[in-house]
């Protein structure tokens, strides 16, 4: 089955640099209506040769991950930049963690171009260093900082990379969330786990035995989180209250109709959905396990997938022998990273074949240096992704 088409929304031309955090392409994007925008993006790829490595975050316009290199979740993509030190310019087209990520893993001499600086992501954007350290001060002051160990969603800001360095704790992503918490656990006696809750408490109650109860949910926005003291010290897993905005909002009564809809149908979802959702669920697992799981799928197997809308498109028009959906009925597309469209991408590619470096994303030294730290812990865990 291959899924309709969707026209989505393209980004202006014209940058509102108080709401775009810098944006530096005003008057210079090209039209989306330009016939020569493929032409233009073969060119300036072919004149730019090795120096220039685009990296495809798996969530991006077919527009856009055509003119990929590699393909692949934020981490992938990361370590293949870092793997290639040929390539002197390194075009993520993703959201600014990612292109973060890839700046803190890549050499000195290497430079990591983001073709428009407003493709945040709003999970990273829900935890910042200073209500971080705010939450710090008071699991400090209660005198159970030595036994609280952070675990960082890859998913996250360069800062609070490095604040999980700093304080003993690792990154995880996905795939690695129950092995990256065991390993926290034999650490110390909880968890300070950020900033998506969900793949938090998911992992928590799902894998690693321990009931909702042993869960709270720190929100920054509230004094003290608005948690007890009692409540903070009792607790296995601090949650961070932090959601992705198209994973969140996947419901159990999605998997209800579909079920009720499409008969003999399986269910498969990211770990970053309610975990109402993930409990309801045939198959859970990362961005990667998804697309294994439906290519490995037998022919006329159907499916009802809860994740990012291109994704799911592009497994439908890659897998026509099989009937694929979308989980939830109304469309929904991570509109940040739809913000790296054709447009943005030729305009960064021919400005950096005419020799202009453009939106190059640095990540300060010290950041580096601590989130590096993070990195390294997770390196060192097993990389084992789950089955189901």
């Amino acid at each position: 089955m291959t899924l309709s088409l969707v026209e989505f929304l393209k980004a202006g031309t014209k940058p509102d640099l108080d709401s775009e955090r810098g944006v530096t392409c005003a008057g210079e994007l090209p039209a989306p209506s330009d016939p020569d925008l493929v032409e233009r993006a073969k060119k300036a790829k072919a004149a730019l040769g090795k120096r220039v490595m685009i990296l495809g975050h798996h969530y991006q316009r077919d527009e856009v991950i055509q003119f990929a290199d590699i393909t692949g979740d934020s981490f992938k993509l990361a370590q293949a930049a870092a793997e290639n030190r040929e390539a002197e310019l390194i075009v993520f087209c993703g959201v600014h963690f990612m292109a973060e990520s890839a700046d803190i893993l890549t050499s000195a001499t290497q430079r990591v171009i983001l073709p428009d600086l407003a493709a945040g992501c709003s999970m990273a954007d829900m935890a910042t260093l200073t209500q971080v350290r705010d939450a710090w001060a008071v699991i400090s002051e209660l005198g159970i900082d030595s036994s609280t160990i952070p675990v960082t969603y890859m998913n996250s800001s360069a800062a609070i990379k490095s604040f999980t360095g700093e304080h003993g704790g690792t990154i995880c992503t996905s795939s690695n969330a129950e092995r990256a918490m065991k390993w926290a656990l034999q650490q110390g006696e909880r968890i300070l786990f950020l900033p998506d809750q969900h793949l938090g408490r998911n992992t928590a109650v799902r894998y690693l035995g321990f009931s909702l109860d042993d869960c709270v949910l720190w929100n920054p926005w509230k004094p003290r989180g608005g948690l007890t003291d009692d409540q903070i010290r009792a607790a296995k897993v601090i949650l961070w209250r932090g959601h992705c905005s198209v994973h969140g909002r996947f419901s159990l009564k999605n998997v209800q109709d579909r079920r009720a809809e499409i008969p003999g149908v399986s269910i498969l979802v990211h770990p970053e959905c309610p975990h109402e959702v993930v409990m309801a669920a045939d198959h859970v697992g990362s961005t990667e396990m998804i697309i294994t799981t439906v290519r490995n799928a037998p022919k006329g197997s159907k499916w009802a997938i809860g994740t990012e809308l291109n994704l799911v498109r592009r497994l439908a028009n890659e897998n026509p022998e099989k009937e694929i959906h979308f989980l939830d009925k109304t469309i929904c597309y991570c509109s940040t990273m739809n913000r790296i469209d054709l447009p943005h991408l030729v305009w960064a590619l021919e400005s950096l074949a005419a020799g202009q470096i453009v939106n190059v994303i640095t990540v300060d030294e010290t950041t580096a240096h601590h989130s590096r730290i993070a990195l390294e812990r997770m390196l060192s865990l097993p990389q084992t992704a789950h089955s189901d």
